[in-house]
Formats: structure tokens, C-alpha cells, sequence
């Protein structure tokens, strides 16, 4: 492992300026913390604020930076705008993230710099991920899985280095969170928000709500299923005046992707 982030620091050393994809999850915000020390001042890191992000992400991200002191470009993108990406298919992330890495070459190439970086790790690379195509298009480049650093070593190497997102849960775009093919829409995507906002209330370690349309579907770890089932009557009645009709437990549990099950019917 430090092997791995002994190179890592040398692939990054040789850049001449570079803007790093920066949500304030694991994986981006330990690429920009090794970016901020080697670069200094020489790399930018750019959050995007959209209704895809939870408001409470996009808040973590930019008090991350400030402690942090991280150069930081917030931008605004407007994913719903096309009609592309809300019609929702199985290469959905490909529109979105084609559109968010060309914003930031543009960005990169007024600042002076070479490069654009992303966070994408090692263990992505074996996932159903749309969005990798667009950003070897645009030639971003994914510095941790090019060392082979996986998520269990990221987390690693975050805890020794005291950075606060060692062990901060898994998070992926709300859009991830409506099956291929529903339109994607601003009211699912806040609904879905705020069922999950108040699920975080129960001290869940992980945790997804999927939108069947009138029906949620609850993902968390089948360990802490019992912590749903406890406030059950309190979830239906909130979910209900969200707009659910119907509110489920998945008991296969927490997976990251499980909407890509259903790829083979497309």
C-alpha cells in the first residue's frame, strides 16, 4: 500500500497544474489532499452543485476544503436540462459526466494547468460505469486506480493521515437511486433526498432509498435491518408524506449498483 502511494505522489509530482473532481467523499478527497501537498498552488479543486448532490454533501465538501484550505471552484450544472440524461438510460452517466469533465478541461485550460483528475479507484474499475468511457474520451485521468489503490486502501491511508472521510459511508449521485428508463425529474430527486436525510436520523451506516415510482425501496445492511423495522410506523408515515404510497425493506440488503441488475432487460 505504501508503494502504491509512493507512486501515486510521483505521478502527481509530474503534472503542471491540474483540477481534481472534488465531491468531499472518500476517494476525491483523498486524491485532493495528496494534490494540495504536492501541487500547492497549482491545483484547483471543483465541486459541482446540482439537484443530483444532497445539499448536505455539497455543504461537506466546502467546509472540507476550508479546513483544508483546498483551492476550491464551486460550479453550477444543469443535468436535467438534458434530455439525454433524464430519459434515464442504462449509459445515463455518460452524458453527465461527458458534460461535467469538459467543464472542467475548459476550467483546467484557462488556469494554465495539464491535467484534470478524478477519483476514481481501483475496485470501479470492475463496475458498470458509463461515466469511465466519457473521461477516457476527454483524457481525464484517475491517478488511484492507476497505482491500483482500492477503497479499503484509500480508507486506510485517509485514517493514518487523520482525514475525517476515512470512514464516511459510501455515496453515489441521487439519480443512481431511479431505475433505467423512469425519468429522471427535480421532485423524485428531492423527494428521494429527503427519505434518506431522515433514514441518516436512525445512525445507519449505510443506506439507499430506490424510487419505483410510488414505491421505496430501503436498502441499509442486513444488520441493521432491525433498526428499520423498530421505527417502521415512523418511516411509513414520513415516506407517505414525501409522496410514497408503498415503502419496502430490500432484504438482499445494502449493495452498491443494484439498480444494474436490472441491465439485462435493456
Amino acid at each position: 500500500m505504501q508503494n502504491k502511494l509512493t507512486q501515486l505522489q510521483k505521478n502527481i509530482a509530474a503534472s503542471k497544474g491540474a483540477v481534481v473532481a472534488y465531491s468531499g467523499g472518500v476517494d476525491s478527497t483523498f486524491l485532493a489532499w495528496v494534490a494540495h501537498r504536492i501541487l500547492r498552488d497549482k491545483v484547483l479543486m471543483v465541486t459541482a452543485i446540482s439537484p443530483l448532490h444532497p445539499r448536505s454533501e455539497q455543504e461537506f465538501s466546502i467546509e472540507l476544503a476550508k479546513q483544508f484550505c483546498f483551492p476550491q471552484q464551486v460550479i453550477r450544472t444543469n443535468e436535467l436540462e438534458d434530455k439525454l440524461f433524464i430519459a434515464n438510460p442504462p449509459q445515463r452517466c455518460y452524458y453527465c459526466k461527458k458534460a461535467f469533465f469538459s467543464t472542467l478541461k475548459k476550467i483546467a485550460a484557462e488556469k494554465g494547468f495539464t491535467d484534470v483528475f478524478d477519483g476514481t479507484n481501483y475496485d470501479d474499475l470492475t463496475d458498470f460505469r458509463p461515466g469511465m468511457q466519457a473521461a477516457k474520451e476527454l483524457g481525464i485521468k484517475s491517478p488511484l486506480a492507476q497505482v491500483k489503490l482500492t477503497k479499503a486502501e484509500i480508507r486506510s491511508l485517509s485514517k493514518q493521515y487523520n482525514l475525517p472521510t476515512w470512514d464516511k459511508p459510501s455515496f453515489a449521485c441521487l439519480a443512481s437511486r431511479i431505475p433505467y428508463g423512469e425519468q429522471i425529474t427535480a421532485e423524485k430527486l428531492a423527494r428521494v433526498e429527503q427519505a434518506e436525510l431522515f433514514l441518516r436520523t436512525l445512525s445507519l451506516k449505510q443506506l439507499r432509498v430506490r424510487c419505483h415510482g410510488n414505491l421505496a425501496r430501503v436498502e441499509v445492511i442486513p444488520a441493521e435491518h432491525s433498526k428499520i423495522l423498530a421505527a417502521a410506523a415512523e418511516i411509513n408515515a414520513y415516506f407517505k408524506k414525501l409522496g410514497f404510497l408503498y415503502v419496502t425493506l430490500d432484504l438482499q440488503g445494502y449493495r452498491t449498483g443494484s439498480m444494474n441488475e436490472q441491465l439485462e432487460n435493456f
